[in-house]
């Protein structure tokens, strides 16, 4: 996710909190950047789960295994 796409989504939630509000086609454009921007998010989570690992008092290491 971009900066810019970042930007645009801080301001069409400015504009939205203002009485004149969104236009249809914002508020389109505000839910696909919302959407993009959680897709992110959660695959930045999924790479960093991915490199953690567990140290038991042992001193044994092992990675976290996903629960189903």
């Amino acid at each position: 996710m971009s900066q810019e796409q970042i930007d645009r989504i801080n301001a069409l939630a400015r504009k939205a909190k203002t009485p004149e509000g969104l236009t249809p086609e914002e508020r389109t454009e505000q839910a696909i950047l919302r959407q993009a921007y959680v897709a992110a998010v959660r695959k930045n989570l999924e790479a960093q789960l991915d490199n953690t690992y567990i140290v038991e008092p042992d001193g044994t290491k092992h990675r976290l295994t996903p629960k189903d």
